[in-house]
Protein backbone atom coordinates (compact mmCIF):
# COMPACT_ATOMS: atom_id res chain seq x y z
CA UNK A 1 0.00 0.00 0.00
CA UNK A 2 1.30 3.35 -0.74
CA UNK A 3 0.87 6.32 1.66
CA UNK A 4 -1.04 9.43 0.62
CA UNK A 5 1.45 12.46 -1.71
CA UNK A 6 0.37 14.95 1.59
CA UNK A 7 -1.20 17.12 -0.88
CA UNK A 8 -3.14 18.56 1.72
CA UNK A 9 -0.48 19.16 4.39
CA UNK A 10 -0.17 22.30 5.23
CA UNK A 11 3.32 24.03 6.69
CA UNK A 12 3.51 27.58 7.52
CA UNK A 13 6.47 29.72 5.69
CA UNK A 14 6.82 31.56 9.15
CA UNK A 15 7.79 28.32 11.14
CA UNK A 16 10.56 26.18 10.73
CA UNK A 17 9.92 23.89 7.94
CA UNK A 18 12.07 20.97 8.60
CA UNK A 19 10.35 20.79 12.54
CA UNK A 20 6.87 21.09 11.34
CA UNK A 21 7.37 18.57 8.77
CA UNK A 22 9.00 16.09 11.31
CA UNK A 23 5.63 16.72 13.65
CA UNK A 24 3.70 16.39 11.08
CA UNK A 25 4.61 12.67 9.77
CA UNK A 26 5.09 11.50 13.38
CA UNK A 27 0.95 12.61 14.29
CA UNK A 28 0.19 10.99 10.79
CA UNK A 29 1.88 7.62 11.45
CA UNK A 30 0.71 7.46 15.73
CA UNK A 31 -2.89 8.09 14.46
CA UNK A 32 -2.72 5.21 11.71
CA UNK A 33 -3.00 8.22 9.17
CA UNK A 34 -0.37 6.64 7.64
CA UNK A 35 -0.86 2.90 7.56
CA UNK A 36 1.61 0.51 8.66
CA UNK A 37 3.88 -1.15 5.98
CA UNK A 38 2.63 1.43 3.25
CA UNK A 39 5.73 3.16 1.53
CA UNK A 40 6.41 6.58 1.28
CA UNK A 41 6.72 8.59 -1.82
CA UNK A 42 10.04 9.28 -2.90
CA UNK A 43 11.82 12.26 -1.60
CA UNK A 44 11.73 13.99 -4.84
CA UNK A 45 7.90 13.63 -5.06
CA UNK A 46 7.11 14.84 -1.30
CA UNK A 47 9.56 18.32 -1.90
CA UNK A 48 7.61 19.03 -4.88
CA UNK A 49 3.98 18.36 -3.33
CA UNK A 50 5.17 20.39 -0.08
CA UNK A 51 6.85 22.65 -2.42
CA UNK A 52 9.76 22.54 0.00
CA UNK A 53 13.56 21.55 -0.41
CA UNK A 54 14.33 17.98 -1.30
CA UNK A 55 17.02 18.05 1.40
CA UNK A 56 14.60 19.45 4.27
CA UNK A 57 12.54 16.17 3.23
CA UNK A 58 15.46 13.74 3.46
CA UNK A 59 16.57 15.17 6.85
CA UNK A 60 13.16 14.60 8.38
CA UNK A 61 12.58 10.77 6.54
CA UNK A 62 16.62 9.90 8.22
CA UNK A 63 15.74 11.13 11.44
CA UNK A 64 12.23 9.44 11.55
CA UNK A 65 14.41 6.09 10.11
CA UNK A 66 16.89 6.69 13.34
CA UNK A 67 13.89 6.67 15.68
CA UNK A 68 11.87 3.68 14.30
CA UNK A 69 8.82 4.90 12.39
CA UNK A 70 10.32 4.53 9.24
CA UNK A 71 12.20 1.45 7.85
CA UNK A 72 14.30 2.07 4.21
CA UNK A 73 14.23 -1.00 2.08
CA UNK A 74 17.07 -1.37 -0.10
CA UNK A 75 15.95 -0.93 -3.92
CA UNK A 76 12.82 -0.24 -2.68
CA UNK A 77 12.01 2.75 -0.85
CA UNK A 78 10.90 4.06 2.47
CA UNK A 79 8.19 2.41 4.14
CA UNK A 80 6.32 2.99 7.64
CA UNK A 81 7.26 0.93 10.29
CA UNK A 82 5.35 -2.37 11.78
CA UNK A 83 6.10 -1.85 14.75
CA UNK A 84 6.18 1.72 16.48
CA UNK A 85 8.70 2.76 18.37
CA UNK A 86 8.35 2.51 22.26
CA UNK A 87 6.49 5.89 24.01
CA UNK A 88 5.23 6.36 20.41
CA UNK A 89 1.53 6.81 22.12
CA UNK A 90 2.63 9.42 24.72
CA UNK A 91 4.26 11.30 21.71
CA UNK A 92 1.32 11.47 20.26
CA UNK A 93 -0.77 12.64 23.28
CA UNK A 94 2.12 15.39 23.18
CA UNK A 95 1.55 16.24 19.51
CA UNK A 96 -2.19 16.63 20.01
CA UNK A 97 -2.74 16.66 23.62
CA UNK A 98 -6.33 16.24 24.48
CA UNK A 99 -7.68 15.08 21.07
CA UNK A 100 -7.52 11.16 22.41
CA UNK A 101 -10.28 11.56 24.77
CA UNK A 102 -11.98 14.94 23.56
CA UNK A 103 -15.75 14.16 23.80
CA UNK A 104 -17.19 15.49 20.77
CA UNK A 105 -20.53 17.29 20.77
CA UNK A 106 -22.40 17.00 17.87
CA UNK A 107 -25.81 18.34 16.09
CA UNK A 108 -29.29 16.64 16.73
CA UNK A 109 -30.49 14.01 14.21
CA UNK A 110 -34.03 13.87 13.21
CA UNK A 111 -36.87 13.14 15.45
CA UNK A 112 -37.39 10.00 12.97
CA UNK A 113 -33.77 8.73 13.64
CA UNK A 114 -33.85 9.48 17.46
CA UNK A 115 -37.57 7.48 17.35
CA UNK A 116 -35.82 4.73 15.52
CA UNK A 117 -33.72 4.23 18.57
CA UNK A 118 -35.78 2.87 20.76
CA UNK A 119 -37.55 0.29 18.42
CA UNK A 120 -36.72 -2.96 19.48
CA UNK A 121 -33.98 -4.49 16.72
CA UNK A 122 -32.25 -7.46 15.22
CA UNK A 123 -28.93 -7.02 14.38
CA UNK A 124 -29.71 -6.45 10.58
CA UNK A 125 -33.36 -6.10 8.75
CA UNK A 126 -32.28 -7.20 6.03
CA UNK A 127 -32.79 -11.26 5.40
CA UNK A 128 -29.51 -12.75 5.85
CA UNK A 129 -28.49 -16.59 4.10
CA UNK A 130 -29.06 -18.59 6.66
CA UNK A 131 -32.13 -21.25 6.01
CA UNK A 132 -35.31 -19.97 7.14
CA UNK A 133 -34.84 -16.08 6.24
CA UNK A 134 -38.23 -15.40 4.94
CA UNK A 135 -37.94 -14.08 1.54
CA UNK A 136 -34.90 -15.81 0.80
CA UNK A 137 -35.54 -17.71 -2.54
CA UNK A 138 -33.80 -21.12 -3.17
CA UNK A 139 -30.57 -20.17 -4.78
CA UNK A 140 -29.47 -23.30 -5.31
CA UNK A 141 -32.00 -24.04 -7.97
CA UNK A 142 -31.92 -20.83 -9.60
CA UNK A 143 -30.72 -21.28 -13.54
CA UNK A 144 -27.52 -19.99 -13.08
CA UNK A 145 -26.10 -21.53 -16.38
CA UNK A 146 -28.62 -20.17 -18.14
CA UNK A 147 -28.24 -16.59 -16.70
CA UNK A 148 -24.68 -16.61 -17.06
CA UNK A 149 -24.96 -17.20 -20.56
CA UNK A 150 -27.18 -14.32 -21.24
CA UNK A 151 -25.02 -12.08 -19.09
CA UNK A 152 -21.62 -12.83 -21.00
CA UNK A 153 -24.03 -11.99 -24.32
CA UNK A 154 -24.54 -8.22 -23.00
CA UNK A 155 -21.48 -7.64 -20.32
CA UNK A 156 -19.52 -5.97 -23.38
CA UNK A 157 -22.10 -4.22 -24.84
CA UNK A 158 -21.14 -0.31 -25.46
CA UNK A 159 -25.11 1.08 -25.07
CA UNK A 160 -25.38 -0.61 -21.80
CA UNK A 161 -22.26 0.51 -20.31
CA UNK A 162 -23.26 4.07 -19.30
CA UNK A 163 -26.38 5.61 -16.94
CA UNK A 164 -29.08 4.96 -19.02
CA UNK A 165 -32.58 6.07 -18.66
CA UNK A 166 -34.05 6.52 -15.00
CA UNK A 167 -36.85 5.11 -15.67
CA UNK A 168 -35.51 1.72 -16.94
CA UNK A 169 -33.85 -0.35 -19.77
CA UNK A 170 -36.59 -0.12 -22.73
CA UNK A 171 -37.01 -3.88 -23.48
CA UNK A 172 -37.26 -4.86 -19.66
CA UNK A 173 -40.16 -2.43 -19.54
CA UNK A 174 -41.54 -3.64 -22.36
CA UNK A 175 -41.23 -7.00 -21.61
CA UNK A 176 -42.19 -6.50 -17.95
CA UNK A 177 -45.52 -5.00 -19.18
CA UNK A 178 -46.36 -8.04 -21.50
CA UNK A 179 -45.95 -10.19 -18.78
CA UNK A 180 -47.67 -8.12 -15.74
CA UNK A 181 -50.90 -8.32 -18.12
CA UNK A 182 -50.42 -11.80 -18.77
CA UNK A 183 -50.22 -12.96 -15.48
CA UNK A 184 -51.72 -10.94 -12.93
CA UNK A 185 -54.05 -8.54 -15.61
CA UNK A 186 -52.11 -5.36 -14.39
CA UNK A 187 -52.67 -2.55 -17.54
CA UNK A 188 -49.76 -0.75 -18.68
CA UNK A 189 -47.52 0.35 -21.18
CA UNK A 190 -44.18 0.69 -20.92
CA UNK A 191 -43.59 4.15 -20.39
CA UNK A 192 -45.77 3.32 -17.11
CA UNK A 193 -42.98 1.03 -15.68
CA UNK A 194 -40.61 2.23 -13.73
CA UNK A 195 -37.45 0.13 -12.24
CA UNK A 196 -36.20 0.66 -9.31
CA UNK A 197 -33.53 -0.60 -6.99
CA UNK A 198 -35.62 -3.22 -5.38
CA UNK A 199 -39.04 -2.65 -2.93
CA UNK A 200 -37.54 -0.38 -0.17
CA UNK A 201 -36.66 2.13 -3.03
CA UNK A 202 -39.69 1.58 -4.71
CA UNK A 203 -41.93 2.33 -1.50
CA UNK A 204 -39.20 5.74 -0.93
CA UNK A 205 -40.18 6.63 -4.37
CA UNK A 206 -44.01 6.69 -3.35
CA UNK A 207 -44.23 8.34 -0.25
CA UNK A 208 -41.67 10.91 -1.81
CA UNK A 209 -43.87 11.74 -5.12
CA UNK A 210 -47.43 11.37 -3.23
CA UNK A 211 -47.04 12.78 0.55
CA UNK A 212 -46.95 16.04 2.00
CA UNK A 213 -45.38 16.30 5.17
CA UNK A 214 -47.93 15.42 7.26
CA UNK A 215 -50.60 13.53 5.06
CA UNK A 216 -52.80 10.70 5.91
CA UNK A 217 -51.85 7.15 5.34
CA UNK A 218 -53.76 4.62 6.26
CA UNK A 219 -52.02 0.79 6.66
CA UNK A 220 -52.54 -2.90 7.12
CA UNK A 221 -51.38 -3.74 10.36
CA UNK A 222 -49.74 -6.10 11.16
CA UNK A 223 -47.70 -4.55 7.98
CA UNK A 224 -44.63 -4.54 6.22
CA UNK A 225 -42.34 -2.12 8.22
CA UNK A 226 -40.50 -0.86 5.12
CA UNK A 227 -43.55 1.20 3.91
CA UNK A 228 -44.14 2.07 7.16
CA UNK A 229 -40.54 3.54 7.50
CA UNK A 230 -41.10 5.14 3.96
CA UNK A 231 -43.74 7.17 5.11
CA UNK A 232 -42.63 7.83 8.60
CA UNK A 233 -39.51 9.39 7.00
CA UNK A 234 -42.38 11.96 5.00
CA UNK A 235 -43.88 12.68 8.65
CA UNK A 236 -46.78 11.16 7.66
CA UNK A 237 -50.14 10.38 9.73
CA UNK A 238 -50.35 6.85 9.68
CA UNK A 239 -53.59 5.84 10.96
CA UNK A 240 -53.88 1.90 11.17
CA UNK A 241 -56.58 -0.36 10.10
CA UNK A 242 -56.68 -3.85 11.97
CA UNK A 243 -57.23 -7.13 9.90
CA UNK A 244 -60.01 -9.43 9.76
CA UNK A 245 -59.20 -13.04 8.74
CA UNK A 246 -55.40 -12.36 8.01
CA UNK A 247 -56.34 -9.41 5.43
CA UNK A 248 -57.49 -6.25 4.88
CA UNK A 249 -60.52 -5.67 7.08
CA UNK A 250 -62.32 -3.14 3.95
CA UNK A 251 -65.61 -3.36 5.72
CA UNK A 252 -63.82 -1.29 8.67
CA UNK A 253 -62.55 1.25 6.69
CA UNK A 254 -65.75 1.55 4.61
CA UNK A 255 -67.75 2.15 7.68
CA UNK A 256 -65.15 4.63 8.97
CA UNK A 257 -64.82 6.53 6.11
CA UNK A 258 -61.19 7.94 7.13
CA UNK A 259 -60.35 10.69 4.90
CA UNK A 260 -56.50 9.62 4.09
CA UNK A 261 -53.53 10.76 0.91
CA UNK A 262 -53.12 7.20 0.39
CA UNK A 263 -53.70 3.26 1.46
CA UNK A 264 -51.15 0.96 1.15
CA UNK A 265 -52.20 -2.96 0.80
CA UNK A 266 -50.63 -5.71 0.19
CA UNK A 267 -53.50 -7.38 -1.47
CA UNK A 268 -52.94 -10.77 -2.60
CA UNK A 269 -50.25 -11.65 0.07
CA UNK A 270 -51.31 -9.96 3.39
CA UNK A 271 -47.37 -8.92 4.61
CA UNK A 272 -47.12 -11.22 6.98
CA UNK A 273 -50.19 -12.28 7.85
CA UNK A 274 -50.37 -14.20 4.81
CA UNK A 275 -54.32 -13.47 3.91
CA UNK A 276 -55.55 -12.88 0.24
CA UNK A 277 -58.60 -10.20 0.00
CA UNK A 278 -60.96 -11.67 -2.08
CA UNK A 279 -62.67 -10.18 -5.58
CA UNK A 280 -65.89 -8.22 -3.78
CA UNK A 281 -63.52 -6.49 -1.21
CA UNK A 282 -61.13 -5.63 -4.22
CA UNK A 283 -64.00 -4.03 -5.70
CA UNK A 284 -65.06 -2.26 -2.81
CA UNK A 285 -61.78 -0.84 -2.06
CA UNK A 286 -61.45 0.78 -5.49
CA UNK A 287 -65.04 2.37 -5.36
CA UNK A 288 -64.11 3.83 -1.96
CA UNK A 289 -60.42 5.17 -3.06
CA UNK A 290 -62.29 6.68 -5.88
CA UNK A 291 -65.06 8.20 -3.97
CA UNK A 292 -62.24 9.31 -1.57
CA UNK A 293 -59.90 10.65 -4.08
CA UNK A 294 -57.32 8.55 -2.30
CA UNK A 295 -54.45 6.60 -3.91
CA UNK A 296 -53.84 3.13 -3.46
CA UNK A 297 -50.44 1.78 -3.30
CA UNK A 298 -50.82 -2.24 -4.18
CA UNK A 299 -47.47 -4.17 -3.17
CA UNK A 300 -47.54 -7.49 -4.80
CA UNK A 301 -43.71 -7.95 -4.13
CA UNK A 302 -44.51 -11.21 -1.94
CA UNK A 303 -47.58 -12.64 -4.28
CA UNK A 304 -45.91 -13.62 -7.30
CA UNK A 305 -45.09 -17.43 -5.73
CA UNK A 306 -49.05 -18.14 -4.44
CA UNK A 307 -50.34 -21.59 -4.65
CA UNK A 308 -53.35 -21.82 -2.00
CA UNK A 309 -55.81 -20.64 -4.50
CA UNK A 310 -55.34 -19.35 -8.19
CA UNK A 311 -54.13 -15.41 -7.67
CA UNK A 312 -56.98 -13.22 -7.64
CA UNK A 313 -56.35 -10.05 -10.77
CA UNK A 314 -54.35 -7.20 -9.62
CA UNK A 315 -56.40 -3.91 -8.03
CA UNK A 316 -54.38 -2.11 -10.69
CA UNK A 317 -56.11 -4.12 -13.86
CA UNK A 318 -59.56 -4.24 -12.22
CA UNK A 319 -60.99 -0.79 -13.61
CA UNK A 320 -60.11 1.92 -16.15
CA UNK A 321 -58.35 5.08 -14.79
CA UNK A 322 -57.88 4.12 -11.46
CA UNK A 323 -55.61 5.87 -8.69
CA UNK A 324 -53.79 2.39 -7.84
CA UNK A 325 -49.78 2.47 -7.82
CA UNK A 326 -48.20 -0.97 -8.53
CA UNK A 327 -45.00 -2.10 -6.93
CA UNK A 328 -43.29 -5.48 -7.33
CA UNK A 329 -39.90 -7.09 -6.97
CA UNK A 330 -37.76 -9.63 -9.03
CA UNK A 331 -35.84 -10.20 -5.17
CA UNK A 332 -38.29 -13.18 -4.19
CA UNK A 333 -38.22 -14.53 -7.87
CA UNK A 334 -34.78 -14.60 -9.16
CA UNK A 335 -31.48 -13.40 -6.85
CA UNK A 336 -32.29 -10.99 -3.98
CA UNK A 337 -29.01 -9.26 -4.88
CA UNK A 338 -30.25 -8.40 -8.55
CA UNK A 339 -31.93 -5.34 -6.47
CA UNK A 340 -34.70 -4.71 -9.16
CA UNK A 341 -38.01 -3.75 -8.53
CA UNK A 342 -40.39 -1.59 -10.14
CA UNK A 343 -43.97 0.71 -10.04
CA UNK A 344 -46.24 0.75 -12.36
CA UNK A 345 -47.92 4.30 -12.47
CA UNK A 346 -51.06 5.84 -13.76
CA UNK A 347 -49.86 6.98 -17.10
CA UNK A 348 -50.96 11.14 -16.63
CA UNK A 349 -48.03 10.67 -13.47
CA UNK A 350 -45.96 8.56 -14.62
CA UNK A 351 -43.26 10.97 -15.60
CA UNK A 352 -43.35 12.99 -12.21
CA UNK A 353 -42.51 8.74 -10.52
CA UNK A 354 -39.84 9.49 -12.93
CA UNK A 355 -38.39 12.51 -12.13
CA UNK A 356 -37.98 11.06 -8.19
CA UNK A 357 -36.36 8.31 -9.38
CA UNK A 358 -33.93 10.60 -11.24
CA UNK A 359 -33.71 12.92 -8.39
CA UNK A 360 -33.19 9.96 -5.19
CA UNK A 361 -30.98 7.58 -7.42
CA UNK A 362 -30.73 7.80 -10.93
CA UNK A 363 -30.97 4.55 -12.93
CA UNK A 364 -30.51 0.89 -12.00
CA UNK A 365 -27.75 -0.98 -13.21
CA UNK A 366 -27.99 -1.81 -16.42
CA UNK A 367 -26.42 -4.94 -17.33
CA UNK A 368 -28.74 -6.68 -15.33
CA UNK A 369 -31.70 -5.12 -16.05
CA UNK A 370 -30.65 -6.53 -20.28
CA UNK A 371 -29.85 -9.78 -19.19
CA UNK A 372 -33.28 -9.58 -17.25
CA UNK A 373 -35.23 -8.70 -20.20
CA UNK A 374 -33.67 -11.50 -22.24
CA UNK A 375 -34.42 -13.82 -19.58
CA UNK A 376 -37.89 -12.49 -19.53
CA UNK A 377 -38.42 -12.72 -23.47
CA UNK A 378 -37.18 -16.27 -23.89
CA UNK A 379 -39.32 -17.68 -21.53
CA UNK A 380 -36.97 -18.84 -18.63
CA UNK A 381 -38.66 -16.47 -16.19
CA UNK A 382 -42.13 -18.35 -16.41
CA UNK A 383 -40.33 -21.82 -16.69
CA UNK A 384 -38.25 -20.79 -13.44
CA UNK A 385 -41.69 -19.38 -11.31
CA UNK A 386 -43.47 -22.47 -12.14
CA UNK A 387 -40.83 -24.96 -11.14
CA UNK A 388 -40.24 -22.92 -8.25
CA UNK A 389 -43.92 -23.52 -6.89
CA UNK A 390 -43.81 -26.85 -7.22
CA UNK A 391 -40.58 -26.85 -5.49
CA UNK A 392 -41.63 -24.79 -2.75
CA UNK A 393 -45.23 -26.53 -2.25
CA UNK A 394 -43.76 -29.10 -1.28
CA UNK A 395 -41.39 -27.46 1.25
CA UNK A 396 -44.18 -25.70 2.61
CA UNK A 397 -46.09 -28.79 3.16
CA UNK A 398 -43.92 -30.80 4.92
CA UNK A 399 -42.54 -27.69 7.45
CA UNK A 400 -46.05 -27.05 7.86
CA UNK A 401 -46.63 -30.90 9.04
CA UNK A 402 -43.68 -30.95 11.33
CA UNK A 403 -45.11 -28.09 13.39
CA UNK A 404 -48.28 -29.56 13.48
CA UNK A 405 -46.67 -32.55 14.93
CA UNK A 406 -43.90 -31.21 16.84
CA UNK A 407 -45.32 -27.74 18.28
CA UNK A 408 -49.14 -27.44 18.62
CA UNK A 409 -50.85 -26.73 20.48
CA UNK A 410 -47.96 -24.35 21.81
CA UNK A 411 -47.46 -23.08 18.44
CA UNK A 412 -50.36 -21.80 16.31
CA UNK A 413 -49.88 -22.55 12.32
CA UNK A 414 -51.29 -19.64 10.64
CA UNK A 415 -52.49 -20.11 6.85
CA UNK A 416 -50.72 -18.42 4.16
CA UNK A 417 -50.94 -18.21 0.91
CA UNK A 418 -47.74 -17.82 -0.68
CA UNK A 419 -45.43 -21.13 -0.60
CA UNK A 420 -42.03 -19.12 0.59
CA UNK A 421 -43.69 -18.11 4.19
CA UNK A 422 -44.91 -20.10 7.01
CA UNK A 423 -45.84 -17.75 10.09
CA UNK A 424 -46.68 -19.28 13.26
CA UNK A 425 -47.81 -17.44 16.55
CA UNK A 426 -45.83 -18.14 19.85
CA UNK A 427 -48.39 -16.72 22.48
CA UNK A 428 -46.41 -15.65 25.89
CA UNK A 429 -43.48 -15.93 24.63
CA UNK A 430 -41.35 -13.15 24.03
CA UNK A 431 -40.36 -13.30 19.91
CA UNK A 432 -37.34 -11.28 19.31
CA UNK A 433 -35.87 -13.37 22.48
CA UNK A 434 -36.94 -16.69 20.48
CA UNK A 435 -35.77 -15.33 17.26
CA UNK A 436 -32.13 -14.24 18.33
CA UNK A 437 -31.77 -17.66 20.46
CA UNK A 438 -32.53 -19.19 16.72
CA UNK A 439 -30.12 -16.95 15.01
CA UNK A 440 -27.49 -17.87 16.86
CA UNK A 441 -28.31 -21.13 16.13
CA UNK A 442 -27.97 -20.56 12.43
CA UNK A 443 -31.78 -20.34 11.50
CA UNK A 444 -33.08 -16.91 9.89
CA UNK A 445 -36.38 -15.93 10.94
CA UNK A 446 -38.40 -12.37 11.72
CA UNK A 447 -40.38 -11.81 14.87
CA UNK A 448 -43.72 -11.29 14.15
CA UNK A 449 -43.98 -8.33 16.86
CA UNK A 450 -41.46 -5.62 15.09
CA UNK A 451 -44.35 -5.56 11.83
CA UNK A 452 -48.05 -4.68 14.69
CA UNK A 453 -46.99 -0.48 15.07
CA UNK A 454 -50.36 -0.71 17.58
CA UNK A 455 -47.23 -2.99 20.02
CA UNK A 456 -50.40 -4.84 21.24
CA UNK A 457 -47.77 -7.87 22.21
CA UNK A 458 -48.50 -9.73 19.06
CA UNK A 459 -45.72 -13.17 19.47
CA UNK A 460 -44.90 -15.12 16.62
CA UNK A 461 -42.32 -15.81 13.89
CA UNK A 462 -42.23 -15.09 10.30
CA UNK A 463 -39.99 -17.95 8.32
CA UNK A 464 -39.07 -18.76 4.94
CA UNK A 465 -38.93 -22.23 4.25
CA UNK A 466 -37.93 -21.54 0.27
CA UNK A 467 -34.12 -21.79 1.57
CA UNK A 468 -34.35 -25.17 3.81
CA UNK A 469 -33.34 -28.52 3.34
CA UNK A 470 -35.62 -31.36 4.54
CA UNK A 471 -33.16 -32.04 7.47
CA UNK A 472 -32.63 -28.52 8.27
CA UNK A 473 -36.76 -28.06 8.65
CA UNK A 474 -37.06 -31.55 10.92
CA UNK A 475 -33.71 -29.76 13.24
CA UNK A 476 -35.36 -26.54 13.78
CA UNK A 477 -38.62 -28.01 14.27
CA UNK A 478 -36.66 -29.99 16.95
CA UNK A 479 -35.10 -26.83 18.36
CA UNK A 480 -37.83 -24.32 18.43
CA UNK A 481 -39.70 -26.91 20.48
CA UNK A 482 -36.73 -27.43 23.30
CA UNK A 483 -36.84 -23.50 22.94
CA UNK A 484 -40.52 -23.03 24.19
CA UNK A 485 -40.24 -25.66 26.15
CA UNK A 486 -37.68 -24.61 28.26
CA UNK A 487 -38.98 -21.24 28.46
CA UNK A 488 -42.27 -21.73 28.57
CA UNK A 489 -44.33 -18.52 30.36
Amino acid sequence: MSAPDFSDLFLNRNRPLQEQLYQSLTEWIVSGRLVKNSKLPSSRRMSASLNISRNTVIHVIEQLKKEGFLIGKAGKGVYVSQNLPYGAMELASHISPGEKHTEISLPSLSDFTEAMKSRPRLKSRWPTLLPFSPGVPDLKSFPFPIWNKIYRQHQDRIPISGYGDPAGYLALRESLAEHLLASRGVRCTSDQVIITNGRQEALNICAQTILNYGDTVLMENPCYRGARFAFNMKNAKVNLIELKENRLDVGQLLKKNIKAKLIYTTATYQHPMGGVLPLKERSNLLDWAEKSNCWILEDESNGTLSFEEKPIAALQGMKKNTSVIFIGSFCRTLLPSLRLGYIIAPKPVAPSFIDTKSMLSGPCNLLHQAVLADFINDGHYVRHIRKMQNNYQEKWAHFCQLIRTHLEPDIHLIKSSAAMFVIIKTPGYDDVFLSEKLIERGFGNSPLSLSDANKSKISGLVLGCANTTQLQRLHFVKYLAKLIKKYKP
